[in-house]
């Protein structure tokens, strides 16, 4: 009888956090948009100019999202430039897309725990590798599409528009009512404190400080709060029926709102050899889709049909790209091969899996932003 209270307690406990967490994230992205209006016109032509180039703005996303390791921070920060007018949704884009590349790092990391296991490992690279060739490739097409013909975009904004015509953003609104007081006492106290853009320098660097707080504590806790249940459900049915996979994949990082979390979790299954490359494929891809609701949520938290198109944007790109690599089945080997016979290399040479970490994640977008600040971000 104590146990079962004991429980029931502590399932309250949690369900408080997560409220509590989700209420901090709602009020930290009002507070960074808050900071942004304060940073003025200059602040906003500057980052405009600086991510016109959309090679520039990919990396900038990769780069960001590989040192936080969290594409949800991300994608939130951008959704709120682009809610602020900081940001265009052109070039928020190729952001969108660099930070898709960018949060595969931390399963490609958990990977190289098991280094000291040629076998194990092979199996542990090729099974978070997948993660980074899929977006890789995914990136590879739309990005020169979306230079070309901007469908991306046209496509969100005309969804966007389309949800907002019926007043879907409205419902969001009485949420001004307990964030926005925050926001605006976080300004007044920051324009206090410090003048003109060193204000909503340190406003945003607060706002951003909760963001992250939120998001971590908020995943830990669904994480906790379903913990058993869903490796139950993925060795149950991952490996048997590829579109339910996927759709799991979908469903359960949508509530724990982390891709890094449910693809870090398959890959010491599969270095195990308990599920192959392609049997956690399909999770992988859904995982891809059910991440962009932390996005969406921002959006919908903002209430502005520019911030909604760029979540949208996320999500439409994830979908486009499991559809070309998932749907269309003979293709679905593709990034399967290639994450294959990376790790069978990898596992020859295994000081080539850092090279790879540290190539792909690290110098080669910081080398393409130094070349940019070098040419004066022309």
């Amino acid at each position: 009888m104590h146990k079962i209270a004991q429980k029931k307690q502590s399932g309250i406990i949690k369900v408080l956090m997560m409220l509590a967490m989700l209420y901090a994230f709602i009020v930290s992205i009002e507070g960074l948009g808050t900071a942004f209006g304060m940073m003025g016109r200059g602040f906003a032509d500057q980052l405009m100019q600086t991510t016109s180039n959309p090679i520039v703005g990919l990396f900038i996303g990769l780069l960001v999202t590989s040192i936080i390791q969290s594409s949800s921070v991300t994608t939130s920060i951008v959704v709120t430039l682009v809610a602020a007018g900081t940001l265009t949704i052109g070039n928020a884009v190729p952001i969108i897309m660099g930070a898709n590349i960018g949060t595969t790092i931390t399963n490609t990391i958990v990977s190289l725990g098991s280094m000291g296991r040629r076998d194990e490992f092979r199996r542990a690279f090729g099974a978070a590798t997948v993660h980074d060739f899929f977006n890789i490739l995914c990136v590879c097409i739309f990005l020169p599409v979306e230079i070309l013909t901007h469908f991306l975009q046209t496509s969100a904004i005309w969804l966007a528009q389309a949800f907002n015509s019926v007043g879907g953003l409205t419902v969001v609104k009485p949420l001004d009512y307990v964030a926005k007081p925050i926001a605006d006492s976080g300004r007044d106290i920051a324009a206090s404190l410090l003048p003109g853009i060193w204000g909503g320098l340190s406003l945003a660097a607060v706002a951003l400080a909760v963001l992250f707080f939120a998001l971590v504590v908020l995943v830990k806790v669904m994480r906790s709060a379903t913990e058993g249940r869903f490796e139950v459900l993925f060795d149950k049915y991952v490996g048997r029926y590829p579109y339910l996979a996927f759709l799991l994949g979908v469903v359960v990082t949508g509530i724990i709102q982390s891709s890094s979390v449910v693809t870090s979790l398959l890959v010491p299954i599969a270095g195990a050899g308990i599920m192959t490359v392609e049997q956690i494929y399909p999770v992988t891809l859904g995982a891809n889709i059910g991440t962009t609701v932390t996005a969406l949520l921002a959006a919908l938290a903002i209430g502005k049909w520019e911030g909604l198109a760029i979540a949208l944007v996320h999500t439409l790109f994830n979908v486009c790209g499991s559809f070309i690599f998932f749907v269309i089945a003979p293709l679905r080997v593709v990034p399967i091969t290639l994450a294959k016979t990376l790790a069978a290399l990898c596992a020859r040479a295994r000081y080539f899996a850092i090279i790879y970490v540290i190539a792909v994640f690290f110098a080669l977008p910081g080398l393409i932003l130094l070349i940019q600040n070098l040419l004066g971000g022309k």
